[in-house]
Order: structure tokens, then C-alpha cells, then sequence
């Protein structure tokens, strides 16, 4: 996983990286049903094509490169992951 979104999004859940996104790799959209009850928003690993577009456009600065994610936020990593293994 080359991006991870972390606790600042949480309850923020803005959509800019979702629109920004050109592999439409982060979920739930917005018009989907978990959108609501979703705690964040999580980058699949899979799906995201390393280009960071969703990187400058994140209102809260929630978005991180793998390697540059805080230490305090590193569990973060796992729950992307784990949200695509459902």
C-alpha cells in the first residue's frame, strides 16, 4: 500500500480525494450505502496506481505516503488494508 488515509479523516469523510482520484480507489463513495455509517474513508491497495492526486487535495491533511505516515497513526496501515478484506 503506497498511501494511507489516517484518524484525521475520521468523521470528515470530504470526498475531494474521491473525486480527485483517477484509479477510483477510495471508498465508500458517497452515493454508496456504507458512505454514511463508514467511520473514514480507505484507499484500496489494489485498486490505487501510486499517483497521489488525492494527496494535496485532502481538506484535513489526513492522506500520507506509506513511508511518511506518523508513527502515532502506523495502525492506520492495517485498518486501510482490512477494510478491502471484508
Amino acid at each position: 500500500m503506497a498511501y494511507v488515509i489516517a484518524e484525521l479523516c475520521i468523521r470528515t469523510k470530504d470526498t475531494a480525494c474521491v473525486d480527485a482520484c483517477p484509479a477510483d480507489c477510495i471508498h465508500p463513495k458517497n452515493d454508496a450505502p456504507e458512505f454514511e455509517s463508514a467511520e473514514q474513508l480507505y484507499i484500496d491497495p489494489v485498486e490505487c496506481i501510486d499517483c497521489g492526486a488525492c494527496v494535496p487535495v485532502c481538506p484535513v491533511t489526513a492522506i500520507f505516503v506509506l513511508d511518511e505516515l506518523p508513527e502515532k497513526w502506523k495502525d492506520f496501515t492495517e485498518k486501510n488494508a482490512n477494510h478491502f478484506q471484508k
